[in-house]
């Protein structure tokens, strides 16, 4: 007898804007220092137990280029069962590496990785913040981190609320986000666990760095400022947006969870992505990033295949 059955495996997991210098920095501008090279392997390993699979497609997002990060390949390899390695594009923050093998016969294997070199840099605030301001005229690119995303509730009517009482007698617009950031990591305790959104750590007063990383993000867009999520291996953070005097956007980062790092970032991890509210072809519904996703057109018998995703910081 044959089975037919489709898979789509879903496991947790460029647009570059111009924010930071490494040259003549001025004390307005954010600077990067301290670089660093890691390597990252990023790809798949389908095994057929007993069954002869027949259409298998597997992507995975990988690390691009950012004004904090360089990304280059440095190693490809591919079973000889690999039609071909490409790449597509989910949104404008999010690059896949789309992996298709035709066929893989019964009790055998297909493989194929990718090796990428990722400079990264420490990034240091700015000395002098009074010119940063609130922006006032937002571009498509950026109004799509004004408004709700997945366990973001920028709607919750306890989050709008509060969000506005916490900067209501602050004076200057950094000084406005610090306080929103401060607000969180002095009310919301860390605690690890499974992901409950913004509100809910709101109303538990706990929550790990997608909680605390995504209710510093609804205060601060609740009160006009544009704000994603940054995704590294094990970990997320939050970045803000503010205009400078000429009126040029600029992003910082700020660590939501761990040490304090106020529009600076002490972190060499390569970034997977930016951003939390994705459209993914293969899937229903927004998402809060774009997964490693499977899929099988034909397993030709009753065993299952065994499947594994690899994304894997390596040791020099």
């Amino acid at each position: 007898m044959r089975f037919f059955l489709a898979i789509i495996l879903l496991l947790p997991v460029t647009d570059v804007d111009a924010q930071f210098t490494d040259e003549d920095p001025s004390p307005a501008s954010a600077q990067l220092v301290r670089k660093e090279v890691v390597q990252l392997q990023v790809g798949i390993i389908v095994r057929s137990t007993g069954s002869p699979l027949k259409g298998v497609e597997g992507t995975m997002p990988i690390p691009v280029d950012w004004p904090e990060q360089k990304v280059k390949v440095i190693n490809e390899e591919a079973s000889s069962e690999v039609r071909r390695i490409s790449y597509d594009v989910v949104g404008d923050t999010v690059k896949r590496m789309v992996v298709q093998i035709p066929f893989i016969r019964a009790g055998e294997s297909a493989q194929a990785m990718v090796t990428f070199e990722c400079t990264r840099y420490h990034i240091v605030a700015p000395e002098e913040t009074s010119q940063y301001k609130i922006p006032k005229k937002i571009t498509p690119k950026i109004r799509k981190y004004l408004g709700p995303s997945p366990s973001i509730e920028t709607k919750n009517g306890k989050i709008r609320k509060l969000a506005r009482e916490i900067i209501r007698d602050v004076q200057g617009d950094w000084a406005k986000v610090e306080a929103i950031y401060d607000w969180v990591r002095n009310h919301v305790e860390y605690k690890n666990g499974p992901l409950k959104g913004a509100y809910q750590a709101l109303k538990d007063g706990d929550g790990d760095c997608e909680e605390l990383s995504s209710l510093f993000i609804a205060f601060c867009r609740v009160n006009g400022i544009p704000a994603r999520t940054v995704w590294v291996p094990g970990h997320c953070y939050p970045e803000f947006y503010l205009d400078d005097a000429e009126g040029e956007g600029h992003w910082f980062p700020c660590q939501a969870a761990g040490t304090r790092a106020f529009g600076s970032m002490p972190e060499y991890r390569p970034i997977l992505q930016k951003g939390d509210n994705f459209r993914v072809p293969e899937k229903k519904g927004r998402q809060r990033y774009v997964s490693e996703q499977l899929k099988i057109v034909d397993v030709m018998g009753p065993n299952s295949p065994k499947v594994e995703f690899v994304r894997e910081v390596l040791t020099n």
